[in-house]
């Protein structure tokens, strides 16, 4: 469903190598405003450098992409203030003795901070903590995140949640900076059938209140807008799925993403 943020990707013959090859070549996107794409593949394969490729954090090789109005790689920071990123290893990872309290409130401060206007620095504190606050609970609805089902409220630590708890949470502080583009990593590690079921349920629900949503996954669902990272050929083939394999590329990912 298109929203009045929601933004359209695509791409043509994307591509990005890196120190041991390409981490990923020939990508093609075709993507309207508010879609569901589904960055599927084998672990190694380059999926999260896609992911952050797209949405600003990387800069791609060969090919080319745009987001919204704004083409990749000449405009990275554009993109960058238009999108967010959600439970990403090594580049959105959780204070586990933080509070989800603490979370959400750092990152409200922040955005406030970075996308305020100068009316909106003057406006009194309590219209602003108010303000704050809205912003907050919009985002943890929008998440599904049910505050009163965690075991001590928002004053439960990161270190307590339940995996797809934590992954709501990254979904929520994402969404505080209201993105016209989501990408959402590993979204079904190690996670059950059914836990997987209610992921995509969540995702499906943020591209249709208009926030175009690309999600790194091992399966896509079938309504889906599927991007393949799979190699096409020997030529093209990454590192051989393993563990160690994964390891590297997000460190990769999160070298040249730099302070992105």
């Amino acid at each position: 469903m298109d929203g009045p943020n929601a933004v359209a990707v695509s791409a043509e013959g994307f591509g990005l190598k890196g120190p041991r090859g390409w981490a990923f070549r020939g990508v093609d996107i075709d993507a309207k405003p508010g879609a569901l794409v589904a960055v599927e593949g084998p672990s190694g394969s380059g999926r999260t450098c896609l992911l952050l490729a797209l949405t600003g954090r990387m800069r791609p090789t060969e090919g080319a992409a745009s987001v919204g109005s704004f083409r990749l790689p000449k405009q990275l920071s554009a993109v960058r203030r238009i999108s967010a990123l959600a439970h990403v290893p090594g580049v959105t990872d959780l204070d586990p003795a933080l509070t989800v309290e603490e979370h959400l409130r750092e990152r409200a401060l922040l955005q406030r901070r970075f996308d305020g206007s100068l009316r909106t620095l003057l406006r009194p504190p309590s219209e602003r903590a108010v303000a704050s606050r809205l912003r907050i609970d919009t985002a943890l609805a929008a998440a599904g995140l049910d505050r009163e089902a965690l075991p001590k409220g928002t004053r439960t630590a990161v270190r307590d949640l339940e995996r797809i708890e934590a992954l709501r949470l990254s979904v929520a502080l994402a969404l505080i900076g209201r993105p016209r583009l989501l990408g959402v990593d590993d979204t079904d590690l190690k996670l059950s059938d059914a836990e997987r079921t209610q992921v995509w349920d969540l995702l499906r629900s943020v591209a249709e209140s208009g926030t175009t949503v690309v999600a790194v996954c091992s399966e896509a669902p079938k309504d889906a807008v599927v991007v393949s990272t799979a190699p096409r050929d020997e030529a093209d083939e990454q590192s051989p799925e393993n563990p160690e394999t994964d390891k590297k590329e997000t460190a990769d990912a999160l070298a040249e993403a730099g302070r992105a």
